[in-house]
């Protein structure tokens, strides 16, 4: 493999053109400073991806004649700019972003990536985020890899051949690390809470964050336990070297950590190096919803930037500011719910760090429904657990207001009264 300067192989980039980042961990930074340094000689550049660690330059305001972003998910770092005149929200399940590319209708001129460096066959891998990145790899026109040795080769759908890359820059320099964050007390009654959900056996689907590492630390007593997640962090580690994460059990992949990218400290990427237990697979496959229901007694754990008494879900947007993304909630809520034995679950603090109530008799005006009332079964706050299946509205609010945070019980009751009457 040739390797030429960031510079030289940004060179190929035209005004114009749509070009896609690798996502999360795997953003290669270097390419994007070499990208948006030619911000002078570049106009209505097309900038799509997913979410993203590390700088995102190209999406400050002074480049909007230069770069435009269409972004399937807003990360924390072009929050500060989704306001601004040139970054766009998509709102798509993340399962169907890959379809979305391969039917032709969104075409990628330049995908940017990074990868581990080309085995003795000549197939470099995609690393810790293969998610929506194999279908705009199948699709770009044009390939710039940054090839770096401190990406895992990991394996499953994953690998490139050398040749499909049209311009290589070699880099030394370790993954983006994203370490634990520290978990609060109320995180850890909320993992006490879930973990009382979860049975043995279960297949597990977790995201990032306090809870859900929370949440793991209470299954040291579990057994035979799988993973089929959209990413996973460290928090899983020390459950499989304990055994209880073993897949045993697991309908699909038996044995095998499912998962389409993964952000964590450098352990979890020695761990994912050459490690035939984890497959890291298409977003499309590990998202399907008839692939996820496979698997028995799939444990969907998610979150939320709001829940009304209903049961209406928010979790992309503060009102009709744009937080976050759909990404995959829906997918493993509706694949957890059509799984035997299945529990999909969506975990909140009962208030925010301002102390708002996350329980509302109402979402803000102009907030996402990322998930409908009926796909709702379990809430859970630090102050138990509400099963919504089945129940009527009435009964949901009470259920909700159970669980909410004691300052806030009696003006939801009273908004409940307001709502339901006589029923109340």
């Amino acid at each position: 493999m040739k390797y030429v300067s960031a510079e030289e192989a940004l060179s190929i980039v035209n005004s114009g053109e749509r070009v896609f980042i690798q996502s999360a961990a795997a953003a290669p930074q270097k390419l994007i400073n070499a990208l948006t340094a030619r911000h002078a000689e570049l106009k209505a550049i097309e900038i799509t991806h997913m979410h993203t660690e590390g700088e995102a330059p190209y999406a400050r305001p002074e480049y909007a004649d230069s770069f435009h972003v269409n972004a399937f998910f807003i990360s924390k770092n072009i929050r500060p700019y989704v306001e601004g005149p040139n970054v766009q929200y998509i709102p798509m399940f993340l399962s169907e972003i890959p379809l979305f590319f391969r039917q032709g209708s969104f075409p990628i001129d330049i995908a940017l990536i990074q990868v581990s460096p080309p085995d003795i066959h000549g197939f470099c891998s995609l690393g810790v985020s293969v998610d929506i990145t194999r279908a705009a790899c199948d699709m770009a026109k044009k390939i710039i890899a940054l090839v770096n040795p401190n990406m895992p080769r990991s394996l499953g759908d994953g690998l490139i051949h050398e040749s499909a890359i049209a311009q290589a820059v070699w880099t030394d320099e370790p993954i983006h690390m994203v370490p634990p964050p520290p978990i609060v007390d109320t995180e850890i009654q909320i993992g006490k809470h879930i973990a009382e959900l979860v049975e043995d056996g279960a297949t597990l689907q977790m995201g990032i964050g306090g809870i859900p590492n929370a949440v793991l630390q209470f299954l040291n007593g579990h057994k035979d336990l799988g993973i089929h997640t959209e990413m996973f962090t460290d928090g899983i580690l020390p459950l499989v070297e304990k055994g209880v994460i073993n897949g045993r059990l697991k309908k699909t992949h038996p044995g095998k950590i499912v998962s389409s990218f993964a952000m964590g400290t450098q352990k979890l990427y020695d761990f994912i190096h050459d490690n035939p237990q984890v497959a890291m697979l298409d977003v499309a496959y590990v998202n399907d919803v008839s692939v996820i229901r496979k698997n028995d007694k799939v444990t969907a754990i998610n979150s939320a930037v709001e829940i009304d008494l209903t049961g209406q879900i928010c979790s992309d947007s503060i009102g009709t500011s744009i937080y976050s993304g759909v990404g995959g909630q829906m997918d493993f809520i509706r694949g957890a719910s059509l799984s035997r034995g299945g529990k999909p679950i969506i975990a909140i603090n009962s208030v925010t760090a301002k102390g708002i109530s996350k329980i509302a008799p109402t979402l803000k005006q102009g907030a996402g429904v990322v998930t409908t009332r009926a796909n709702v079964h379990y809430v859970v706050t630090e102050y138990g657990i509400a099963d919504l299946y089945g129940k009527n509205l009435v009964q949901r609010a009470a259920s909700l207001i159970a669980i909410a945070h004691p300052d806030h019980r009696e003006q939801l009751e009273q908004k409940a009264y307001e709502l339901y009457g006589k029923c109340w």
